[in-house]
């Protein structure tokens, strides 16, 4: 067996963080691998195939779906988009730009009375806590069940596999959740931005330089929330971190030589420096695996406060005139969205919509699309049915398995979420123009020579949503 896995305690911290006090009691739907690969049905595992993963000395995931609850989970990191290995060549740095971030979770969290499991990884924090799915407040949170139409779309995907065997009202809770952690990542992100060398964003948006003048930016991305639940997985404790060598970036970059092995570990007892050294030490791992324990919190009090706050926010009352429309059904696609006038729209806008693959796949993308047809009038549930019809168009040739993933539950996540952020007053359209748009590589002219009709200026200023005033 690999030697990382060998260890006891490793398998006993393993066993925790899939829901038991062994594999024959704990609660994950499944494991699967984790680095550097989309979600493929045929490497989902059972539980009791672990050993195999631990032998072959692979990483390793649990699915986020759970048998018995409903994990809550938070992804931030350093992200460089042109130095993709920035984290793995100079950590130190690379995590003492999350924490103004991370400083704002844990105290965020705190203030809820949150207690989660806090994660080290390759490239930063991973924050997971759970409820129980019989608790009150997990039937609180699926009563907000924003999108009925789209949980049964979600549920049509779960084809025959045992292991995607995701009940309807987990779905339903789990669709929920995701307003609930829009709101938290709008919470970090306001709280942490003052304080942040670097851009502080939800998901990875492809930005003009930093003050730094980099490409970089801290990311807070709970893009897992925009997809049907039995698709996304966490990252285990205690185990390999492969990612730089698994998507080929180690070799391509030609810096193998340069980097060390990293394990996946809990921050437990040290502070960050300690445990980047710690991740990189197997002994020290093995040690730390006797002490550190890998058991996902329960914590409904905190939840449940802060779902108090979050059905009391301005973002709740975008949510509800975001819900106030419905996607056009498919069937009038071709009499709709299929018809959208491209003339007025400026030219960055116009490709993106007229060659969608894979510009409409960013996040960048999508926000751009998001705010100029808001700004010619559209309401933001039929921006999301645009962006679904684009997705469930096979001519595009998107490289995205559908049947797996869903187009319109993806659309209006990413929808809801620019147009949120615009709505709260958390996004100032700072970056709404010509230059960041070039800057970000979807600008199809040469910023030297603009014309009149491709220009942004006359759009930022958005219109204000019905019953919402952007916050100061």
């Amino acid at each position: 067996m690999d030697s990382l896995y060998a260890d006891h305690a490793v398998q006993q911290r393993l066993a925790e963080f899939l829901g038991g006090d062994s594999l024959v009691d704990a609660s994950a739907l499944y494991i699967t691998r984790s680095d550097g690969c989309q979600f493929q049905r045929s490497e989902l595992l059972p539980l009791a195939q672990l050993p195999l993963l631990l032998h072959q000395g692979r990483d390793i995931a649990r699915s986020l779906a759970d048998h018995r609850a409903l994990l809550l989970h938070l992804d931030v990191e350093y992200v460089h988009f042109d130095q993709p290995a920035a984290a793995f060549l100079h950590p130190q740095r690379a995590f003492a730009l999350q924490e103004p971030a991370v400083h704002a979770i844990q105290s965020l969290l705190l203030a809820c009375g949150i207690a989660p499991l806090h994660l080290l990884t390759g490239q930063g924090h991973h924050f997971v806590w759970q409820i129980d799915a019989a608790s009150p407040v997990a039937a609180r949170i699926a009563a907000l069940n924003p999108a009925p139409e789209l949980v049964d779309a979600c549920q049509r995907r779960l084809g025959p596999n045992p292991a995607l065997a995701v009940s309807r009202p987990q779905q339903t809770t789990f669709a929920s959740l995701a307003l609930l952690m829009e709101f938290l990542a709008h919470l970090i992100k306001r709280t942490a931005a003052p304080a942040s060398t670097l851009p502080i964003e939800i998901t990875a948006v492809l930005r003009p330089p930093a003050p730094t003048g980099q490409r970089e930016l801290v990311s807070i991305d709970i893009s897992e929330y925009g997809d049907p639940l039995q698709t996304r997985m966490v990252r285990m404790p205690f185990t390999h971190y492969l990612k730089p060598w698994a998507t080929g970036l180690a070799q391509k970059l030609g810096i193998e030589p340069l980097l060390k092995p990293i394990v996946a570990i809990p921050l437990h007892e040290m502070d960050v420096s300690q445990a980047l050294r710690c991740r990189q030490n197997q002994a020290e791992v093995h040690q730390l695996a006797r002490r550190a324990p890998t058991r996902i919190p329960f914590q409904e009090k905190g939840t449940a406060r802060l779902l108090d706050a979050y059905l009391l926010s301005p973002l709740r009352r975008f949510h509800q005139h975001f819900y106030s429309a419905l996607h056009d059904p498919p069937e009038q696609w071709p009499h709709t969205y299929h018809q959208t006038p491209l003339a007025a729209l400026p030219p960055c806008a116009r490709l993106l919509l007229q060659q969608p693959n894979d510009r409409l796949l960013k996040p960048v993308g999508i926000q751009l699309i998001c705010r100029v047809l808001l700004a010619h009038g559209w309401h933001p549930r039929h921006i999301a049915g645009l962006i679904r019809s684009k997705f469930e168009n096979p001519q595009h040739g998107w490289g995205v398995n559908w049947q797996d993933y869903e187009a319109g539950t993806r659309a209006d996540f990413y929808t809801r979420l620019f147009l949120g952020q615009w709505a709260t007053g958390t996004d100032h359209l700072a970056d709404f123009s010509c230059a960041s748009i070039q800057g970000a590589d979807f600008c199809p002219l040469p910023l030297s020579s603009p014309s009149p009709a491709c220009s942004l200026d006359p759009l930022p200023n958005l219109p204000n949503l019905p019953n919402l005033s952007p916050l100061p």
